[in-house]
């Protein structure tokens, strides 16, 4: 995946779309990950505080994807940490986002994979195998579905229906 793009730029471009097809997400993802910079098509996981479904996505191949997760906005619990973005990196995913916590601040940096959360939360996540996958979500009040393509640099976070 090319990181040839600037999310300032592909907002000048559509800032006058109303269809729909593009969207911003709100400025509350820093970037905990060691890539700054990271885009590709979306997979989804829809979990509430049980991040099971996150951990058996980023043990496939992301074969540079995103992981969108739609984790409620909940941050009383972490849904990824150091191990899940270890295997993201290695699996190949070129970034995950989650609507919640993660935690492993210092794992995180290292590993060579972009992470944006809302915020560290160092409480683990309880494993019930809820949750589903590959479904539309909603993150901070924007739609974001399977097979659509996102954009993360450093001044924010873009969704697309098609590549830029």
């Amino acid at each position: 995946m090319s990181h040839d793009f600037s999310t300032c730029d592909l907002c000048d471009a559509h800032k006058n779309d109303s269809d729909g097809a593009f969207r911003v997400l709100p400025p509350v993802f820093p970037s905990y990950g060691g890539r700054r910079r990271f885009a590709g098509p979306v997979a989804t996981v829809k979990c509430h505080e049980d991040n099971s479904l996150v951990k058996a996505a980023l043990d496939t191949p992301g074969q540079g994807r995103v992981l969108v997760v739609d984790g409620g906005g909940s941050l009383r619990r972490a849904l990824v940490g150091g191990n899940l973005a270890a295997a993201a990196a290695r699996n190949g995913w070129a970034g995950v986002v989650v609507d919640g916590a993660v935690r492993d601040a210092a794992e995180l940096a290292a590993c060579d994979v972009g992470i944006r959360a809302l915020a560290l939360m160092p409480l683990p996540t309880e494993k019930r195998n809820q949750g589903q996958a590959d479904v539309a979500v909603t993150i901070q009040g924007v739609t974001v579905r399977p097979g659509e393509w996102l954009y993360a640099d450093e001044d924010g976070i873009v969704v697309m229906s098609r590549p830029a």
